[in-house]
């Protein structure tokens, strides 16, 4: 049975496509000498498009055992562009644990007032 996601699993899925996009990158740089390697991303605008939808649930399901990576960017590694790229990726990081970081400060609130 599919159980729309809440704020705090919306942001706990978001970190999780953050962190498997970093490995991404990383793996990128690391070949960048590899001849024929083809450089990996993870494309968020198709899962960020679904939320709530049983495909978020497939998502959380594929995180877990195996990555989300998108390897039909049939370019070479510029390893300069990786690196930008994550720089984008922690700031996505910064804004997920300041959100989740707000959603947590909420719930606290939430159980003072209630007390």
């Amino acid at each position: 049975m599919y159980t729309p996601l809440d704020g705090m699993g919306k942001v706990n899925l978001m970190m999780d496509l953050i962190a498997q996009k970093q490995r991404a990158l990383g793996s990128n740089i690391a070949n960048v000498d590899t001849p024929g390697y083809i450089r990996q991303d993870v494309d968020f605008g198709q899962y960020l498009n679904t939320m709530n939808s049983p495909l978020e649930t497939k998502l959380s399901e594929r995180l877990g055992a195996s990555a989300i990576i998108d390897d039909r960017y049939e370019e070479p590694v510029n390893s300069a562009n990786e690196l930008l790229r994550i720089q984008e990726n922690a700031i996505l990081y910064s804004m997920a644990t300041r959100r989740m970081s707000n959603i947590i400060t909420e719930i606290k609130t939430a159980i003072n007032v209630g007390k």
